[in-house]
């Protein structure tokens, strides 16, 4: 459903109500029927609180919403990043499943990652760990939102893959994606790209390919400090595939110690856009 942020706090929250009651009659026969509720946020989340601390895209801050979800529908309520959620749904229950130590990266609007040891989501101190997009990175010429200089995701990102693009076609690049959009390059998407490589086009496939190599250079200063067994890619923009999924494993894989390059698996989510709602929904298993 559309979040509706532009009604206001109160009027997100009883859309999601709604829903939940209305999954709940359908699978339940009503609220009564379920023991508990999960809810995946952007941005900064308390979870022990129940409190969504920030998320600039819902325009919250401080926002009690477990609680008011929990006054609301009579059952417990648990809330958690949405990005942990995603990547608790795929190390439980999709790509992941059957490894003790799973770290899952998600490349949709911005770029993050978390961490699932043992069947618990690790969230570091102030429960701000994964946020691989703000890694910042000597090449990379961008000023990110959150006002830092050279932040991963501002090229890693689906956001970035059409940033690329539009610079690409700005600066004379040839092909047909070019060609499609040389009156208004700012119209490129990610998926305009992701479909021009699938095609062959030179252009998208250079821009997936330095993307993925990005990626693969950052997740190797990730994987020998949490030594996961698997690395799980998902997000809109892991839909290009092997374009941007080959080169990024290559480069993983080129810049680690045998050690971890002989045990690590590397795959792409199993459960595509089902992994955030699998995710809250074990997740508020795991906690009810």
């Amino acid at each position: 459903r559309s979040t509706g942020v532009r009604e206001g706090t109160e009027a997100v929250i009883e859309r999601i109500a709604g829903m939940v009651e209305e999954a709940a009659t359908k699978a339940a026969g009503g609220i009564a029927g379920i023991a508990a509720v999960g809810v995946g946020i952007p941005g900064l989340v308390d979870p022990a609180g129940g409190i969504s601390r920030l998320a600039v895209n819902l325009g919250w801050r401080d926002v009690p919403l477990a609680a008011k979800l929990r006054e609301r529908l009579g059952v417990p309520v648990f809330i958690e990043n949405d990005v942990k959620t995603y990547v608790f749904g795929e190390a439980v229950s999709g790509a992941g499943a059957g490894y003790r130590h799973v770290f899952g990266v998600t490349i949709g609007t911005g770029l993050a990652g978390a961490f699932v040891t043992d069947g618990a989501i690790f969230g570091g101190g102030d429960h701000l760990a994964g946020e691989l997009g703000h890694i910042p990175h000597a090449r990379i010429p961008y000023t990110c939102n959150c006002g830092m200089a050279g932040c991963l995701e501002t090229l890693v990102s689906a956001t970035g893959i059409a940033r690329q693009a539009a610079d690409a076609v700005r600066q004379g690049a040839a092909g047909a994606l070019a060609d499609k959009f040389r009156e208004r390059p700012e119209a490129i998407t990610a998926k305009d790209v992701s479909e021009a490589g699938a095609e062959g086009d030179e252009t998208a496939l250079a821009i997936l390919e330095h993307t993925g190599r990005l990626l693969g250079e950052a997740l190797a200063y990730v994987v020998p400090v949490l030594s996961p067994d698997i690395v799980v890619v998902g997000g809109g923009a892991a839909q290009a595939g092997d374009a941007l999924l080959g080169p990024m494993e290559r480069e993983l894989r080129s810049r680690l110690l045998q050690a971890f390059a002989d045990r690590l698996v590397v795959r792409p989510g199993a459960l595509g856009s089902d992994a955030g709602i699998v995710g809250n929904a074990l997740y508020a298993k795991s906690k009810a």
